[in-house]
């Protein structure tokens, strides 16, 4: 009779062993599905966010945020999203979620960064910028260098900005968006020749923005060169209408 008790004990077990064990598995076959779920939702976000398809990215990115809450990647997505919707609040605080889940992610360290420069707090904005920028596993640090370049010119700190953006085309001398800063400080640093080059950098790796045509318009008018400033002229007219910039142009360029 013993003997059929240890057995029937041994078997009891071995079954709760078994339920145990397969609850595990049905947890963690839960967690991953919802893993690849959120990873979906959030592709998709991004690449809707790219179409600048803002609700339908908002509608993913919330759902990737409800299969997977603690994933940093999600939050990121979701504060620049909200950038986006001009919904500051909420932007501020994803990123700031972002942060606590995972402060050593460079892109984290770079959006938020370049976020709070943005709204004027610069402090905070440039210690995660010079986090991103140093950080070993960030493999683009010149995109953190030229954020943090623009947040020195935002506080006036031309030469500083210039260091930034200089060191950021040491990394990489394609970069169109500190191309397009150089161009801009050597033109108000009354740097033509170096502005002009600049420019030519730009446009062998971007299209002209409002911003490249009126400075090279301006540089070109600097340097004496008034047939090239009014192609520039034509081109921002034609092509930006609705900029600022081409609202200062002035009806008789000489």
């Amino acid at each position: 009779m013993n003997v059929w008790l240890e057995f029937v004990n041994a078997l009891r077990r071995t079954m709760l062993l078994l339920c145990l064990s397969m609850l595990v598995v049905a947890c963690a076959s839960t967690k991953s599905k919802n893993a690849e779920s959120a990873d979906v939702h959030l592709q998709l976000g991004v690449r809707y966010m790219d179409m600048n398809k803002l609700e339908v990215a908002k509608e993913n990115l919330l759902l990737a945020l409800k299969k997977a809450p603690d994933n940093a990647e999600v939050q990121n997505a979701l504060a620049f999203l909200y950038e986006r919707l001009n919904d500051n609040d909420q932007a501020k605080n994803y990123y700031e979620k972002a942060l606590k889940l995972s402060p050593n992610d460079w892109s984290v360290q770079n959006n938020a960064g370049r976020f709070f420069c943005d709204r004027g707090e610069y402090e905070a904005g440039m210690g995660l910028l010079t986090q991103a920028a140093t950080n070993p596993l960030n493999d683009r640090q010149w995109i953190a260098l030229t954020n943090a370049g623009r947040c020195q010119v935002a506080v006036r700190q031309q030469q500083r900005a210039k260091a930034y953006f200089k060191q950021a085309l040491l990394l990489n001398d394609t970069y169109p968006p500190a191309l397009m800063e150089m161009q801009k400080l050597s033109y108000q640093s009354g740097e033509y020749w170096p502005a002009k080059a600049y420019l030519q950098r730009y446009l062998s790796v971007a299209n002209h923005t409002p911003g490249t045509l009126w400075f090279g318009m301006q540089t070109e008018l600097a340097l004496g060169n008034n047939g090239l400033a009014k192609e520039y002229q034509k081109l921002l007219l034609d092509k930006f209408p609705l900029s600022n910039e081409a609202k200062q142009i002035q009806p008789n360029l000489p």
